[in-house]
């Protein structure tokens, strides 16, 4: 496998992409630009979701890292496998996000020590501003009687929503040839991480992110002649620029953004292949 660097846009419409647990639920934000923010482990989190709901628990894409739980060796190795394999190589040839992103699985029980995965994903920012909405909400049942006003029998409870009414982010992607071989992570490994982006948050629908809220809108990827590669990737990166139209004040849409890309910036052994754009 060669190297491969990519970018990744989605766009965010009346929902939270990803609520700060430290800061009452409400949208990352960056205080001094304040441009809204997502974190890697949200990405690989919608990659693990896709790949389990697609492939479900078979090897060779089972997943490590789950929703609620680690997957750990519940099941347990034949012991002519368990000899011919260390604990390490046998969680990377069964598991999709050990040979994707690496896991650090030093445990009491079921020590498989940790792998370093070839993947990487940046935190997206958002290419402007955002504004966070908060919303008042009730909840119309009760839990005890106490929660029941006695004269009118009605229940107020009250909480808070919070949404970011438009946004589109970027985050920047990486595959490493080299881990990639340590891992066994194949073509057709690459190939499945590209096709859960392209669908990440598909089967992802809630409350907090409804159906259509959250799309992606392009997946961008060079791929290198060889394994170092032909540029450096912030170089990359930089010939992908996305700016507002110019007569558009406050974007609502994908549409009120431009992507360009320089391609004279882009050197010869470097091929960019456009998905969902």
């Amino acid at each position: 496998m060669n190297r491969y660097d990519f970018i990744y846009l989605f766009d965010v419409l009346d929902a939270n992409p990803n609520g700060d647990p430290d800061a009452g639920n409400l949208p990352r934000i960056d205080p001094e630009t304040g441009q809204g923010l997502t974190t890697d482990v949200m990405l690989k989190r919608k990659v693990r979701n896709f790949v389990q709901t697609v492939k479900g628990d078979a090897s060779p894409n089972k997943i490590y890292v789950q929703t609620r739980e680690i997957a750990l060796s519940t099941e347990r190795k034949p012991a002519t496998e368990q000899k011919a394999k260390s604990p390490k190589d046998y969680m990377c040839e069964h598991y999709f996000d050990v040979r994707a992103f690496g896991a650090v699985m030093s445990m009491k029980e079921a020590n498989c020590g940790q792998v370093r995965g070839p993947v990487q994903l940046s935190f997206a920012r958002s290419i402007d501003r955002i504004v966070t909405a908060e919303h008042a909400i009730t909840r119309c049942s009760a839990e005890t009687e106490k929660e029941i006003n006695k004269e009118t029998g009605d229940n107020r409870t009250m909480g808070r929503k919070f949404t970011v009414p438009y946004a589109l982010y970027r985050a920047h992607g990486f595959i490493n040839p080299f881990l990639a071989a340590q891992t066994g992570f194949s073509d057709a490994d690459r190939e499945l991480l590209f096709t859960a982006l392209e669908n990440a948050f598909q089967f992802d629908q809630s409350a907090a992110r409804p159906a259509g809220s959250m799309n992606p809108r392009g997946l961008l990827v060079f791929e290198h002649s060889s394994q170092l590669g032909d540029a450096a990737s912030h170089k990359l990166f930089e010939a992908v620029t996305i700016t507002r139209k110019p007569d558009v004040e406050v974007p609502r849409a994908f549409a009120d953004y431009e992507v360009k890309i320089g391609e004279s910036a882009i050197p010869a052994g470097v091929t960019l292949i456009r998905r969902i754009v």
